[in-house]
């Protein structure tokens, strides 16, 4: 099969297409032809090495972490899916490998993929959808009528950050940069602000503040309400340590990685084809353009999510 791969750290010229065999799908494993896998903001810093110290994660690797396809096969205890079903999931956690032709990953982190969208933009969601449920259901309960700050509104998760809390009824105030403020603006925020000359003492005060840039977090953690919490979701790579010291030191600063359960993958399907969320796609790559994907990445300006197609459209 064909899989996207880098054999050592460096800019995204290390990206290439390799020859690989096609994996088995083991017990309560299911092998996955892929359709189309999405490009994670965080996966430019990893391959450039720039968190090799908090990672173990080491070359040679591939890039992705989660994916549309169809159920090629089923290992021996698989209940819930067989042969030809539509699917979409993540990668086990923090590990990397979905924009290959096939994969195959545990059971539990599958499930039905929306039918309301087709599956190259449903690449988009899986890894930024569940993050943005278990951020704002799970670790701080967002509530119809409370106030949302996403700073980082126009990338992945933002987009999907922005789309929940109007779906909850929450008043979202949006930071992205000024050329992504109208669509921002379409997904559904009540205030959008160019992050560039936004001063964060002027914006107000917020129950929850959902930080997806990793710069700048004591000023922001200022405008939370009394009893308000910020996630922050962003490491900034040249101030890990200082990052984490912060996280720690704050009670109402909180952090996670995300490592979705089935339930979460489902509840993700089910909003999706309520028409709650949408996938926000800035540009499909073809795998030999993986490379120019991740620069894309690092240029900024992306609004949603770089997705590569891995394989044609079943007839």
């Amino acid at each position: 099969m064909r899989a996207v791969r880098y054999d050592r750290f460096g800019p995204a010229d290390v990206l290439h297409v390799a020859e690989l065999p096609k994996p088995p799908a083991g017990r309560n494993e299911v092998l996955v032809r892929v359709r189309a896998a999405g490009v994670g903001g965080g996966e430019m810093p990893i391959r450039a090495g720039r968190l090799r110290r908090v990672m173990r994660h080491r070359p040679p690797a591939g890039i992705g972490n989660e994916f549309t396809g169809h159920v090629e096969a089923v290992g021996d205890g698989v209940q819930r899916f067989r042969a030809g079903d539509t699917v979409w999931g993540l990668m086990p956690h923090l590990t990397f490998g979905s924009t290959a032709e096939f994969v195959a990953v545990p059971e539990k982190l599958l499930a039905p993929a929306p039918a309301s969208v087709d599956l190259v933009g449903a690449a988009a969601l899986p890894s930024a959808g569940t993050t943005v449920l278990t951020a704002l259901t799970e670790t701080v309960n967002l509530r119809q009528g409370q106030r949302l700050l996403v700073r980082g509104a126009a990338g992945g998760v933002g987009s999907v950050a922005v789309q929940f809390g109007r779906s909850i009824g929450a008043h979202v105030t949006a930071l992205a940069g000024a050329r992504s403020l109208d669509r921002v603006r379409d997904l559904g925020a009540d205030t959008v602000v160019d992050y560039r000359t936004a001063e964060p003492a002027e914006l107000g005060t917020f129950d929850v503040v959902l930080d997806l840039v990793g710069t700048e977090l004591p000023a922001y953690r200022r405008l939370l309400a009394p009893r308000g919490r910020m996630v922050a979701l962003a490491l900034d790579p040249d101030a890990l340590l200082r990052t984490f010291v912060f996280i720690a030191a704050h009670r109402n600063v909180t952090t996670f990685s995300n490592n979705p359960s089935a339930e979460r993958l489902a509840e993700l399907t089910r909003l999706v084809d309520s028409g709650a969320l949408r996938p926000v796609v800035d540009t499909v790559f073809p795998m030999d353009r993986a490379a120019d994907a991740h620069r894309g990445m690092e240029a900024g300006g992306v609004h949603g999510k770089h997705v590569i197609e891995v394989s044609p459209a079943r007839p």
